[in-house]
Formats: C-alpha cells, structure tokens, sequence
C-alpha cells in the first residue's frame, strides 16, 4: 500500500522538495500551503502525477479553515500515515528593530499554527488501526537563544516543548510524534540575513536529509548537520557564564 502524505507548507523550500521525493518514491501527497494553487512548480507537478498528488490551500492562521482542510486532507486518499507541518516565518531582528507583529506572526503561524492543525487531526489519526507519524519541523535554533533570533527561535522552541509534552501521550495511541532540527538551509527566509551562516546548506541536501530520517527506524529528534547541531546542544549544556560568553562573538 502507498504511503499517505500531507505535508503543509509545500510551495517552496525545503517542502517542495520533499514533495518531489516523495512523488519520485511512489507516495500519494497532499501538497498544502495558503496558496497552493499559485505554485508554478506544483502544477508542474501535478500534471505529471496526477493520481498522487492534490493540492489543498489551508490557512493556519484560521481555525475554521483548518478544521475544514483537516477533514479534507485526511479523505483525499481515504487516511494518512504521515503529517509533516513545515509552515513557518522568520524575521532576525536586534532589539532594536524589534516589532511585536513579527513576533506574533512568528508564534501564530510557526507554533499555533502546528496546534491548530493537530487537535482535529488526532481525532482522525487515533480512530485509525495502523501507525501514523505527525512530524513537525524545528529548529537547530531551539537548542539556546541566540543573538537576533529570540523571536523565531523561541517559537521553535515553543513548538519542541510542545512536541515532548504529547509525545508519551501519542505514542499511547500509535501515533508516533517526531520533530526535525536543522540548522542553516538557502532558502527565501535564510536569504534575509546579513551574517555568516555556519554549514549553510542547499535545499535538496536537507530535504533529502529528512526523507531518509523519517524512513530510518523511529526516533524523536532528526538533527543536522552534525558539527552544527552537536555545537549548540553543547551551548545549552553549559553553565550559563560561559553559554552567553560564546554568543557575545555572535554580535556585529
């Protein structure tokens, strides 16, 4: 039997990749962002595998929208046995430049956006009889605050701490909960900033970075690159004096 796969936050990025995997590797995909049909390359591809993939707008930021795009997403293919929300914003800002719109849209779309989407879907997942997976993608940035990225990188925190609460629960019910922390990929989002990005890496590399992850034997976390992520989990393990000592270098 095909794979089932929704993924949300598909027009670009390291979602539109994942797309073109998946399709590559036989898996039925439901191809979701606000704006779906809008996407050249996802008509493209569309045209190309049209009995395994549809496309469905949803907007996270509407809970009766994402309520109705639920339900639609999980009858396309008569159920799913993966749901991968990669929806998200990002701004860098010093304090200066703070914004608190910047920092709601950042909460409202990169972590509420993934609740919003999970409470009427794990009504649907938990009624099924075999094993689904909600994957939800993070950040390398969630491991310690770092200068400049307070705002996203505590909205991907926020969402890792969420992900840790219900997993024990989840997992009662076969529903396996995974979250992917990576660091630094060129996309639109990343093309904003105006510092040194450590192992910057290109889009097909991480996406395909995550495909293989999600078909390894389960376990919670996917991290990479592996010097990167290594790094600043050993910053969150350090005392505090030295932890904020290292990032004062990250400061123009």
């Amino acid at each position: 039997m095909k794979k089932r796969v929704w993924i949300i936050g598909a027009s670009s990025g390291i979602g539109l990749d994942l797309v073109k995997l998946w399709l590559q590797n036989n898996y039925q995909v439901i191809a979701s962002s606000r704006d779906i049909e809008n996407s050249n390359e996802l008509l493209k591809l569309k045209s190309t595998y049209s009995n395994n993939l549809e496309l469905l707008n949803i907007d996270v930021l509407d809970n009766e929208n994402v309520i109705k795009s639920v339900t639609e997403a999980y009858n396309i293919f008569n159920g799913l046995d993966i749901c991968f929300f990669n929806a998200g914003v990002y701004e860098s800002m010093t304090y200066e430049q703070w914004d608190i719109s910047n920092f709601e849209s950042m909460i409202n779309i990169n972590y509420l956006g993934a609740i919003r989407v999970l409470k009427p879907l794990i009504a649907f997942l938990e009624k099924q009889k075999h094993k689904s997976t909600i994957v939800l993608n993070a950040s390398l940035s969630s491991y310690f605050g770092l200068p400049y990225g307070g705002a996203y990188s505590a909205s991907k925190a926020a969402l890792v701490n969420f992900a840790q609460a219900i997993q024990p629960e989840l997992q009662r019910k076969n529903i396996y909960v995974q979250i992917i922390n990576h660091g630094f990929v060129k996309t639109r989002l990343t093309a904003k900033n105006d510092f040194e990005m450590p192992q910057l890496m290109e889009v097909n590399y991480a996406a395909r970075k995550i495909f293989d992850g999600l078909n390894k034997p389960y376990k919670f976390e996917i991290s990479f690159p592996f010097v990167l992520s290594k790094f600043l989990r050993l910053i969150s393990l350090l005392p505090y004096k030295l932890s904020f000592s290292i990032c004062k270098k990250f400061l123009k």
